[in-house]
């Protein structure tokens, strides 16, 4: 297969977690604006927000460990279809979410269920020991969603900084100067929840159109370029 830019999306939500879109409609939306790979990346979430959730009777919006293989085989089924129709790669992946700690970190391409109360380095070492790229989503403050959070990894970047493959230098409609600025390996996603997020931040890689490719090209960041993609784009590679 001949190497090319691709348009991808590595940070995707669907209903099965707290997206508002079901996963047929996500990967059809993706497939007819000519995307080339996403990742859909639905939640694990944490214990104690879990029981925090329940206590409050508000919705769980996470995957469990006992349902985890059933979403893999889903996605995996779904990736073959893409592929037939759009010639579009769906690389599944998760969000491991610890809202307690205040970490969320994407799991792109693991075959098995990661506890999300492990430390950050526990996690991504589990992220690898599957052969998954391990990448540090919407690290730094974001100027229109109020509390932020989740500045967890930020706060502490000198620490994991080389333990990341990549973190995410935007994010929907923000641009981390940050990440840009420590020369950190990067990406930019959607972190999409609803139709109006296909309108973000996107990355284009350099790469043939093939996991291991894909992931070698986020973990090496030599080929790696940002855009916002708006309705009205036309792209041509």
């Amino acid at each position: 297969m001949k190497k090319t830019w691709l348009i991808c999306d590595f940070h995707i939500h669907t209903d099965i977690s707290d997206g508002k879109i079901p996963i047929n409609e996500v990967i059809k939306l993706y497939g007819e604006h000519h995307f080339d790979v996403i990742s859909i990346t639905d939640h694990i979430v944490d214990s104690k927000c879990l029981e925090k959730r329940e206590k409050n009777n508000e919705p769980l919006y996470s995957l469990q460990k006992e349902n985890f293989q059933d979403y893999l085989r889903l996605l995996w089924k779904k990736s073959v279809e893409a592929w037939e129709k759009y010639n579009m790669l769906i690389i599944p992946g998760a969000e491991i979410t610890n809202n307690t700690n205040e970490y969320h970190i994407l799991a792109i391409d693991i075959k098995e269920y990661i506890e999300p109360d492990l430390s950050v380095k526990e996690i991504i070492q589990e992220i690898h020991k599957q052969g998954g790229i391990a990448i540090a989503c919407h690290p730094h403050y974001k100027s229109n969603d109020g509390p932020q959070p989740f500045l967890h990894l930020w706060n502490n970047h000198d620490k994991y900084a080389n333990l990341f493959d990549a973190w995410e230098v935007a994010n929907r409609n923000e641009l981390f100067n940050v990440i840009g600025l420590q020369k950190f390996n990067y990406i930019a996603n959607s972190d999409f929840h609803e139709a109006k997020h296909l309108y973000s931040w996107k990355t284009f890689i350099g790469a043939v159109k093939n996991r291991e490719a894909i992931k070698t090209a986020i973990h090496k960041n030599d080929s790696v370029a940002i855009f916002l993609y708006r309705k009205n784009n036309k792209i041509k590679i």
